[in-house]
């Protein structure tokens, strides 16, 4: 299992000099037969790059400020900052830019980046819902007890990857799941078009932080958190999430001897659950790597993995299409870290942004 614990991405928020400026002094409509400062930007000559940059967040701001689709959805918050709730605060969103540093050799954002903007939002939204307490995703109920939240178990599927300077919006919501368990899922889209790039449901348990073992839910936990379902149909298929058991002795590629790194620790002192992901990915043979794309994967995180552990990555395809793969990550000792399954595409070339 893994924390839901990461790095905060301090920065990532698609922020700039205009955008502090707006916060700092609220929009105001500009007086009769006059214009608004924003107004006055736009039309400003552009003398320097810098001044064009600043115009053109200028505009998007603008453009952000009369969304029709804010109305549809009947938002409230600061959308120039944290991000934006509904009034019932049940369904939150947030935009990010798509940074150079968030790409990979595809020239689009990695696996890793997509699920680093799943946990910031769901972090964010506990946050904007008052119930963000000591320690990443611990309600005020849960710290008083010493609880935390641990990723037992994420689906997702990508059906277009964002590129360098896209800007995405993130939309995250809690629904009604079992009896110890909190069921989280995302929608990222695109900021402007509003396609859909990639769908997301995951399931999280409660873990006592000394003990280190699974727990019910206290009955003040869930007062807290109850409030917050939205009562609706799953986004993915939960029969298509389900993993068979793994033989390791029968997995065709195997990479040994990885070991943690400080950096891939979380505030917790485990390895991150998105670490885990890139390590699943180790095995998978790079020739296949250069001519597919991932699609979508399943996780079952089951066990912590520390500084000291040393795993290994086992990849097999599946015998009846190639398009599809079983990961193990298992523990020098025998112990399955965590499983998986990958689906794959061909990939399609890409026109690089310049």
């Amino acid at each position: 299992m893994a924390s839901i614990g990461s790095t905060m991405m301090l920065g990532r928020e698609s922020k700039s000099l205009a955008t502090l400026r707006i916060k700092s002094k609220p929009f105001s409509p500009p007086p009769p037969g006059g214009v608004s400062l924003l107004q006055a930007n736009l039309r400003a000559p552009s003398m320097k790059g810098s001044q064009t940059t600043l115009n053109t967040t200028v505009e998007k701001q603008l453009k952000l400020l009369h969304d029709p689709r804010d109305s549809v959805h009947d938002m409230v918050a600061d959308s120039f900052f944290l991000g934006k709730v509904e009034k019932d605060s049940r369904i939150f969103s947030q935009n990010f830019t798509i940074r150079s540093y968030d790409m990979g050799p595809n020239h689009t954002a990695t696996v890793e980046t997509l699920m680093n903007l799943l946990q910031e939002t769901a972090l964010n939204h506990l946050r904007c819902m008052g119930l963000l307490k000591e320690g990443f995703g611990s309600t005020p109920e849960m710290s008083a007890r010493n609880l935390i939240w641990v990723l037992s178990k994420v689906h997702v599927a990508v059906d277009h990857y964002p590129t360098w300077s896209d800007e995405v919006r993130v939309e995250t919501w809690i629904i009604p799941s079992r009896r110890n368990s909190l069921a989280i899922e995302w929608i990222i889209s695109d900021s402007w078009t509003g396609q859909t790039l990639t769908r997301a449901s995951s399931m999280f348990v409660m873990m006592n932080k000394e003990t280190r073992k699974l727990s019910k839910w206290p009955e003040a936990v869930k007062r807290e958190i109850e409030p917050q379902y939205i009562d609706r149909p799953p986004l993915l298929d939960k029969d298509s999430s389900r993993l068979p058991k793994l033989d390791h002795t029968k997995m065709e590629y195997v990479r040994t001897g990885l070991t943690p790194r400080w950096n891939d620790l979380d505030i917790n002192q485990h390895v991150n659950n998105v670490k885990y992901v890139a390590a699943l990915l180790e095995s998978v043979p790079i020739p296949f790597l250069e001519s597919h794309e991932l699609s979508a994967f399943t996780v079952e995180y089951r066990r912590e993995c520390a500084m000291d552990d040393v795993v290994q990555s086992l990849t097999s395809f599946c015998h009846e299409t190639i398009d599809q793969c079983f990961h193990l990550l298992r523990s020098e000792c025998g112990h399955v870290v965590a499983r998986g399954r990958t689906k794959w595409r061909p990939k399609q070339k890409k026109n690089f942004k310049a």
